[in-house]
């Protein structure tokens, strides 16, 4: 393994704490939210569902943000480990960087190394190799054609340095001989997707003779690498496989360096290739980034939604614009995320453009955009013209595109608009879309959990219940007004839940009392259960004003609440062993016993 430092697996309280209280829950989820103050907390469009609305809520007094939408809720640690794939010790490193908090490392030794995460493991092996790509272009005469041919791109040295280009060389394994001598388990490299086993024994490079890009997540740790050849050899571009820190599907080039000007500009541009996206920044269009060989996803819409209000997506022909446009129109609209389409004259992409004509009417283009379904729409009549057999095919064209509009009034104003545009009756095109329509709904659904569910382990959908709102409240109060907290303990509310969940957070409230029930926050960095983080925080996050004596008085209507329901329960067992309904006394016997079973 590479020469890294240790962080203790178990941080002490006192340490998690001067972090909690030296970070801003707002400042770091505002950094990949776009966040908009309501009253007291901060609210925007949650980033683990897709919604309209913002139902996402951050609460900068309690340090906890909450989805009313998916549920989902937590703590600083808990936002960081959802929405960066990260581990705890991991988003505890990320805030104590960012924040100046000083942790306690040292070098690893050999049986600790070994305890490291994988996670962890991976991340300093692609230091290690970016290391090694950048020493073989700066410094190696190994790199001399692929200086000369980074120089003949005119890519800036600032930029080379800024998003960390590299070389690898040509020979079969000069990244595995340089990781084998680092004592880097050659097994590991293979999952990091750097090497690949050779068919007999031993590995071989799977980068050779191209000029890296090191692939950067949104807290600057590389995740991956990208490779681009300096000639006609095929692949052009070669992308580090999946791995366990690298998903293609919710990662963006150059996010990293661009999200802070997203913001600032409310858009964002999205182009295709490594140096178009240099060429970008170059520019001054620091506002872009580049997917990676696939197509754009929800989870990659659904991230730069994060930082910015419209995308423009840069393509260099009508073709390639007509794919991306039908294939991301639906998603688009689902996110609540406007986007465009940039048609460059033919010939030219995003980097040739740029240097020929400059930043400047490169802007004119942009002026021009269209978005999705009218850029699809003009496309189609182009290609079709406005004859009957046109007609007919721009509508079956146009169809799966309208398909996929959930929203039923945005569908049925395109409708109206195709069918003015081409001179068809409404119905006509309706009929179509309604066929495509059928079609996906017969097709098996891939998609997240839908609000009130939750995946388990093994990817199954788990219906969440709903808390019981008397109980809940109880609980809440027990947050809010801690001074209540004795005569709870002392009238045993608590033996009176029936909801299991909520009489374990109950007991546990009154076991930490009252060394750290006034910092939610803290409270929730206690539970290891994520369905408990997310109840806690969904009762904590709305601020109610209590007083003693409305706090008892919720108290006495919820015991005698349950006292009644326990009196109707023995009521109705007498009733049925009088009639001799043995069947339903052994139904309610089994619902007495449950309930005992809930207090216990």
């Amino acid at each position: 393994m590479p020469e890294v430092c240790w962080l203790s697996l178990n941080v002490s309280e006192d340490k998690l704490a001067e972090i909690r209280n030296a970070a801003d829950i707002v400042d770091v989820i505002s950094s990949r939210v776009l966040l908009k103050k309501a009253g007291k907390d901060y609210t925007g469009l949650c980033p683990f569902h897709s919604e309209k609305t913002p139902s996402f809520t951050v609460s900068p007094t309690k340090q906890i943000f909450h989805c009313f939408g998916c549920g989902t809720g937590g703590t600083i640690f808990n936002f960081l480990m959802l929405y960066e794939n990260m581990t705890f010790l991991e988003a505890v490193e990320t805030l104590s960087r960012q924040y100046g908090v000083a942790l306690p490392s040292r070098k690893m030794t050999d049986r600790e190394k070994k305890q490291m995460s994988e996670r962890e493991q991976l991340l300093a092996i692609n230091r290690k190799a970016m290391e090694f790509y950048k020493e073989k272009l700066f410094k190696s005469p190994e790199g001399e054609n692929a200086r000369r041919y980074i120089k003949q791109r005119k890519t800036q040295r600032e930029l080379i340095d800024t998003f960390g280009l590299g070389f690898a060389p040509d020979g079969w394994d000069g990244l595995a001989k340089f990781l084998t001598r680092s004592k880097i388990p050659m097994a590991m490299a293979e999952k990091a997707g750097l090497v690949v086993p050779r068919k007999s024994n031993g590995y071989y490079d799977r980068f050779r003779n191209r000029i890296i890009f090191p692939i950067s997540d949104t807290t600057d740790q590389v995740i991956g690498f990208g490779g681009r050849v300096m000639d006609n050899a095929k692949p052009k571009y070669l992308n580090s496989p999946e791995t366990p820190v690298y998903n293609k599907s919710r990662t963006l080039y150059g996010l990293h360096a661009a999200r802070e000007k997203c913001r600032r500009e409310e858009s964002v541009f999205v182009v295709e290739g490594y140096f178009d996206l240099l060429s970008m920044h170059q520019f001054g269009i620091g506002n872009s980034v580049a997917t990676l060989g696939t197509s754009l996803t929800r989870e990659h819409i659904r991230r730069l939604k994060g930082y910015a209000k419209k995308a423009f997506l840069v393509f260099d022909s009508d073709e390639a614009g007509v794919k991306a446009a039908h294939r991301t129109t639906g998603t688009f609209m689902d996110e609540g995320m406007e986007a465009a389409v940039v048609l460059l004259p033919a010939g030219h992409d995003p980097d040739s453009f740029l240097f020929e004509h400059g930043a400047d009417r490169f802007f004119e283009v942009v002026e021009r955009a269209l978005g999705l379904i009218d850029f699809q729409i003009k496309s189609a009549i182009d290609r079709n013209s406005l004859s009957l057999e046109g007609k007919v095919r721009i509508i079956s064209e146009m169809a799966p595109s309208f398909s996929q509009v959930t929203d039923s009034s945005a569908r049925s104003i395109f409708i109206q608009y195709l069918a003015e545009k081409i001179g068809v009756d409404e119905t006509t095109i309706l009929e179509k879309v309604s066929q495509e329509r059928q079609a996906i709904k017969n097709k098996p659904s891939g998609s997240s959990a839908p609000a009130g569910t939750r995946k388990t382990a093994d990817g199954r959908l788990q219906k969440t219940a709903a808390p019981d709102r008397f109980e809940a409240r109880v609980i809440a109060m027990m947050f809010q007004y801690p001074d209540i907290l004795d005569v709870i303990k002392q009238q045993g509310v608590l033996e009176h839940f029936e909801d299991p969940r909520l009489k374990k957070v109950g007991e546990t409230i009154l076991g930490v009392y009252p060394h750290i029930v006034d910092s939610v926050s803290e409270f929730i960095s206690r539970l290891e259960d994520e369905s408990q983080r997310d109840l806690v925080a969904s009762l904590c996050i709305d601020e109610s004003e209590w007083e003693e004596k409305s706090c008892k008085m919720l108290l006495s209507q919820f015991l005698k609440t349950r006292g009644r329901r326990n009196n109707d329960l023995l009521d109705r067992i007498r009733a049925a062993e009088k009639c001799g309904d043995q069947a339903l006394v052994i139904k309610l016997l089994i619902e007495k016993q449950n309930q005992m079973a809930n207090r216990q």
